[in-house]
């Protein structure tokens, strides 16, 4: 089961989706996230805009592209980078869809958008071979206390190594 992985020759700039994740359209997370005719629309006019910021990536819900910092792109493990691009673009998705990206209601690890976004994550990373922990690791960002990552982990029914869960 191969990973798409990112060119790491990219330079800063706007790219075609294609150019900076080769056979991202093959991807069968790829095309579970866009099984309609939104598809081919994402593959023409989406974007990735890789800036020379230290960063890793979110979305410009203001153009539908997404946004990767260089460094990342160029260095950060390539499953990981592949998970974060399916997670961005299921953001992608739900913003052609009106929704709510950032709804302040809720927690960032409450979020219904994010929560799906993730879910979309660890279910490729399952198909891969990860382990709970190693998913449970990618989960781990440094913008959530302990507490929260152990609530997106239960929200996503993956074991923390954290929780007491037995």
């Amino acid at each position: 089961m191969p990973v798409v992985r990112a060119n790491r020759k990219v330079k800063a700039g706007k790219h075609a989706i294609l150019d900076v994740f080769p056979g991202l359209d093959k991807s069968v997370a790829f095309r579970a996230i866009f099984p309609d005719g939104l598809r081919e629309e994402v593959l023409r006019d989406c974007r990735i805009d890789v800036v020379p910021e230290d960063m890793y990536m979110y979305i410009d819900d203001e153009a539908g592209n997404v946004v990767a910092g260089l460094g990342y792109l160029k260095t950060g493990e390539e499953k990981i980078v592949y998970l974060d691009v399916l997670h961005e673009l299921t953001h992608i998705r739900q913003w052609h869809a009106g929704k709510e990206l950032w709804d302040r209601r809720y927690n960032y690890v409450d979020r219904p958008t994010e929560i799906e976004a993730y879910q979309v994550a660890v279910d490729e990373a399952r198909r891969l071979g990860m382990t709970d922990r190693e998913i449970a690791d990618y989960l781990r960002v440094e913008w959530t206390s302990r507490e929260e990552h152990e609530r997106l982990c239960q929200h996503l029914g993956v074991r923390s190594p954290e929780s007491r869960a037995v």
